[in-house]
Parts: C-alpha cells; sequence; structure tokens
C-alpha cells in the first residue's frame, strides 16, 4: 500500500489493545492462570491430539490460545506483529510454568522469523482482515509445514461482513470489496477504555479467497467446515448459548463463522 502504513498503524493500534485485554473480563486471564481453557470446543475436536507436536501460532496477539496449545503437550512457538504483544505473551508462559517461544515479526516474514518446520500451523479467530494478501499468506504456512503437517484455521464467517449490525438480515455491504478499509474506533471489543491510536486498516476476504490460496500454495483442503454459531453478539438479535452465540429459534441459519483444515502433501519423518 502506498497510501498508508498499514503494517505501522496497525502494530500501533494493537500494542495499544494489549494491556487493556490483558486486564478484561473478555480474555480472563486470572482463568486462565487457574487452568481455564480458552479454546473453542469445535478447535479442540477438529484438531486433534496435539501431544508432543510441534506447532506455530500466527498472530497470536498475547499468546493465550498458544499457551493452551501448550498445555496440551504441544511444543508451540507463536508470532505476533506487536512487541508488547510478545513480551506480555512471554511473561505469562514463565508465570503459568508452560514451555513457549514468542517472536515479534510480520506475519509474511514467519518462515525467517520462526525457522524450523512444524507439524501444525495454527491461526485463529479475527486474523485474516490484518493481511492484504491471502497468496503470500498461503505461501507462508506451506513454507512452515513439514510434509504432512496441516495448517488449522478457525475464522468468522466473511458473509457476515455483508449483512446489517441489527438483525443479520439485509444485504447492504459489497462481499466482493477488496480495497483497504480504513476504520477509527475508539475502542477496542473487550471494553470501555479508550485508545489513543484509533486507526486501524483492515481487508475484507472472501471464502473463496481464502480457500483458493490455499490451493495455490499447494495445500490440500482435507476439509471446510461451516458453522451456525459464533463468539460474540455480531448482531443485535443473536441469543447466548451457553459459550457462543446463536441467530433466534426459528429464524433460517446462515454461516457466522468457518474452519479449514489443510495440509501439505508428502509423509512426516
Amino acid at each position: 500500500m502506498s497510501e498508508i502504513d498499514y503494517l505501522a498503524v496497525n502494530r500501533a493500534n494493537w500494542d495499544e489493545r494489549v494491556a487493556i485485554h490483558v486486564a478484561s473480563d473478555f480474555y480472563d486471564v486470572p482463568g486462565f492462570k487457574a487452568g481455564g481453557d480458552p479454546l473453542r470446543d469445535f478447535e479442540i475436536e477438529e484438531v486433534g491430539d496435539v501431544a508432543g507436536k510441534s506447532l506455530a501460532h500466527l498472530q497470536c496477539h498475547f499468546g493465550l490460545d498458544t499457551l493452551a496449545w501448550a498445555r496440551r503437550g504441544a511444543q508451540v512457538c507463536g508470532l505476533d506483529l506487536s512487541e508488547k504483544a510478545v513480551e506480555t505473551a512471554t511473561a505469562l508462559a514463565e508465570e503459568c510454568g508452560l514451555e513457549a517461544r514468542f517472536v515479534a515479526a510480520d506475519v509474511y516474514d514467519a518462515p525467517v522469523a520462526l525457522g524450523g518446520a512444524y507439524d501444525i500451523v495454527y491461526t485463529g479467530i479475527g486474523a485474516l482482515v490484518w493481511l492484504p494478501d491471502m497468496r503470500r499468506w498461503a505461501e507462508v504456512v506451506a513454507a512452515l509445514l513439514k510434509p504432512g503437517g496441516f495448517l488449522y484455521l478457525s475464522e468468522f464467517h466473511p458473509f457476515t461482513d455483508m449483512l446489517d449490525d441489527a438483525e443479520g438480515s439485509t444485504v447492504t455491504f459489497d462481499y466482493f470489496r477488496s480495497d483497504p478499509q480504513i476504520w477509527d474506533e475508539p475502542y477496542t471489543y473487550t471494553g470501555s477504555e479508550e485508545l489513543a491510536n484509533t486507526t486501524s486498516v483492515q481487508f475484507q476476504h472472501t471464502l473463496g479467497e481464502v480457500v483458493s490460496a490455499l490451493a495455490w500454495a499447494g495445500l490440500r483442503i482435507d476439509f471446510l467446515h461451516e458453522h451456525d454459531h459464533t463468539l460474540f453478539r455480531r448482531f443485535g438479535n443473536l441469543e447466548a448459548h451457553g459459550p457462543v452465540y446463536r441467530l433466534p429459534e426459528g429464524r433460517p441459519r446462515i454461516p457466522l463463522m468457518f474452519s479449514i483444515k489443510a495440509s501439505r502433501q508428502g509423509s512426516a519423518p
């Protein structure tokens, strides 16, 4: 991008979010320290047993999900663009007595920054909107994986981005929009503490763009699952069902999240 340095703008925005998020009820860091698990049930089921496997977590924020995989026996390394997030993740790992390595770098530099080859590349909720180029991202994933290793991605479904915020019933926004979107939001999604660095740059990607990029990078799509629940009140009429939100009973269901497993061809050594 020539108009705006999206990486610098987003780094400043996410640097400021770290302390707010760590202190928030949304992330419940005290609960995690006490043994709570922030991973979603469908992720645990779809990824399977990670004990003894190497796992790279791209765009790991301050490492809560990364460390949850470490608790399940994975050998983990997390990468994030924010130095403050990485420092916080490292301190949290030490406090919890968990083995983990965290690196601050642009996700597109991950093969150099992380080194090695991994059994699993994991990336999760709300990550892809911060990346301008899905093909470059898919190349990074493929470069990080061992033969026989796999990517696991869970994300908010892009279908929701074209619907109105009130009830998700009216097509309001362009599904195929591809230009950078500059947002000015005074608050982060976890609470009411006001940000100084309010600007962020985000990028919309269709589901087809994500899947095609992975296939283009030589990965085999093992599954693409679409889910009728999400993790927050995306539309005003969503109803809480335990830790997830769904449309009201009787309302035709729409996809609110999706998950993908994609494998690098070849046998693990």
